[in-house]
């Protein structure tokens, strides 16, 4: 039936089937390549960082999931379908447009002897964001993600003109033999980098200045309560000993030896 066969003849028939089998080939050639190109592509941009991110946020489990109004009590049932990226959200623009909760009287949140300043905003993965004149702002990480990693901790902090990725990887930190990705709050270019000697770790100018995605005021509190409460059950799902009073001690780590730290920061740094 193919021209490179024994026997085979010219006809309607075979011209016919040749069409036919020549055009399947090359749909599907073409469809291949196509493929290939879109994957080389999205390799190389954004989009890798963007898959990553919502196959690591479907894996959290519903209860880490949750609306950040399900946190402040405005809702009582509610997992995000943004993946924490509330700028496009209608019901959160719905509550935008309603008087803000009442702010703090204090500049900072104090709990569990751990203090959270309220001159800047924090994202679900426990780094910080501040707004600066320049209009770059400055990335840090909050005092329970510093707690949880501890002193003794290596940073492989990205080059300056690096480009950031919402929820993409900020930064990698490794304590003994557990690397934690840290989830960058923003997108945009990477300008100077810190440490944590320095209390802060990048400065970054963003590509939109839009940080309603980010947790401010009012809704510090009661996310950090939900935060502990979390810490205490992972730390008692995955060490022997109980977890009363973690959050009070300085390393949290040091003080759960036990502890599977690999999962134990990959629930609260959002690394599923």
């Amino acid at each position: 039936m193919l021209p490179w066969t024994y026997g085979f003849h010219w006809n309607v028939g075979t011209v016919i089937f040749l069409g036919a089998f020549y055009t399947v080939l090359v749909v599907l050639a073409t469809t291949l390549i196509a493929a290939a190109w879109r994957s080389r592509h999205a390799l190389r941009g954004r989009k890798t960082e963007e898959i990553r991110w919502h196959s690591d946020f479907h894996d959290l489990t519903p209860r880490d999931r949750v609306c950040r109004h399900v946190l402040t009590g405005e809702l009582q049932h509610r997992e995000c379908p943004n993946a924490f990226d509330c700028r496009d959200c209608e019901t959160h623009a719905g509550f935008s447009e309603k008087p803000p909760l009442e702010p703090p009287a204090e500049s900072e949140v104090k709990i569990s002897g751990m203090s959270f300043p309220l001159d800047r905003m924090y994202h679900r993965g426990h780094t910080w964001v501040r707004r600066e004149r320049d209009g770059t702002v400055t990335v840090g990480l909050d005092e329970l993600g510093r707690r949880l990693l501890g002193s003794a901790v290596s940073m492989e902090l990205p080059p300056r003109g690096h480009r950031l990725s919402l929820n993409g990887t900020a930064w990698r930190a490794r304590r003994r033999k557990t690397e934690v990705r840290i989830v960058s709050p923003v997108s945009g270019k990477v300008v100077s980098t810190g440490g944590p000697d320095q209390e802060w770790y990048l400065k970054v100018r963003p590509e939109r200045m839009d940080l309603r995605h980010l947790l401010s005021g009012g809704e510090v509190r009661p996310w950090l309560a939900t935060e502990l409460h979390r810490l205490d059950l992972v730390l008692s799902a995955t060490s022997a000993a109980p977890a009363e009073g973690s959050v009070s001690i300085a390393d949290i780590a040091a003080s759960h030896p036990q502890a599977d730290w690999d999962a134990v920061c990959g629930v609260m740094f959002l690394n599923p």
